[in-house]
C-alpha cells in the first residue's frame, strides 16, 4: 500500500464536491403484473442520465435487504428529487427512495474487474 502522509490529506481533502446519494428502495408495487417492463425503462432512463453527465454511478443492490439500487447523482440535491420523481418505476409505485448528501473526489470511479 501506499503511503499517505497528513500533507497529501491536507491537500485532496479540499477538493471533495458534493453529491446526491440515492437509495431506491421495494415499494408498493414492486414485483407486480408489469413491473419487470417498467425496471427496464427505469434502466433505459438511467443510461440517458449518466450520458447527459447527471448520474456518475448507478447499479442495483442484490441482497435481501428491501434496497433495490444505488446511485449517486452529480446534481444538487433538489435536482436529484426532482430526476427520481419523475422515474418510470417511481412513477409506477415499484420503486421509492430516499437522498441524502454525500462527499466525494470528482475523479474517483469504479475499477475495472472481470465478471
Amino acid at each position: 500500500m501506499v503511503e499517505i502522509t497528513d500533507e497529501f490529506m491536507r491537500g485532496e481533502l479540499p477538493k471533495a464536491r458534493s453529491y446526491a446519494a440515492v437509495f431506491l428502495k421495494a415499494g408498493p408495487n414492486y414485483g407486480s403484473e408489469g413491473a419487470r417492463a417498467v425496471i427496464w425503462e427505469h434502466g433505459r432512463r438511467n443510461f440517458e442520465l449518466r450520458a447527459a453527465g447527471k448520474l456518475a454511478l448507478v447499479g442495483p443492490i442484490t441482497d435481501e435487504s428491501g434496497y433495490c439500487g444505488l446511485g449517486v447523482f452529480s446534481t444538487s440535491l433538489d435536482e436529484a428529487r426532482s430526476l427520481m420523481d419523475e422515474d418510470p418505476g417511481v412513477r409506477a409505485g415499484i420503486f421509492t427512495y430516499e437522498v441524502h448528501p454525500w462527499r466525494s473526489f470528482p475523479g474517483d470511479g469504479l475499477p475495472y474487474r472481470e465478471a
